[in-house]
């Protein structure tokens, strides 16, 4: 009995099998480093932009243009929630500080739209907490 030849085709399909499921892992993985690294980036960005503000309502707006600028430039949508600490009259007082928790869900790649939009994906939040200042004036 011959078996020339069955070598490099028995290494074909088993570099087929193993190598597609190790790509589709690259990919989730990739997918999933982008969307934190744009919580991350959002939430950080957030605070500093709400700490820097003249005064509450406009912090809360430029927060959220922050978070939302951090967020496209990754090309992720995701949720912002803004909290003033340790309560939301103390806002912008010397003591105080401002939480903003950025959260999303990153889809699994290369997941058809006829299985529905969301099938399945990997929850992705980040919290940042930055502080007013102990010896800043109150705004």
């Amino acid at each position: 009995m011959r078996e020339r030849g069955t070598a490099t085709v028995e290494f074909v399909w088993m570099a087929l099998l193993l190598l597609v499921p190790f790509v589709y892992v690259l990919l989730a993985v990739f997918d999933t480093q982008r969307a934190s690294y744009a919580v991350a980036a959002a939430s950080r960005s957030a605070a500093r932009a709400y700490v820097q503000a003249p005064d509450p309502a406009v912090a809360a707006a430029h927060a959220r243009v922050a978070a939302r600028v951090a967020l496209a430039d990754q090309d992720v949508e995701a949720d912002v929630d803004i909290t003033c600490l340790p309560s939301p009259s103390s806002c912008l007082e010397p003591g105080s500080s401002v939480r903003v928790v950025v959260h999303t869900v990153q889809p699994l790649p290369l997941t058809p739209s006829a299985l529905g939009d969301q099938i399945g994906g990997i929850a992705v939040d980040s919290t940042h907490t930055e502080p007013f200042g102990s010896y800043r004036a109150a705004r």
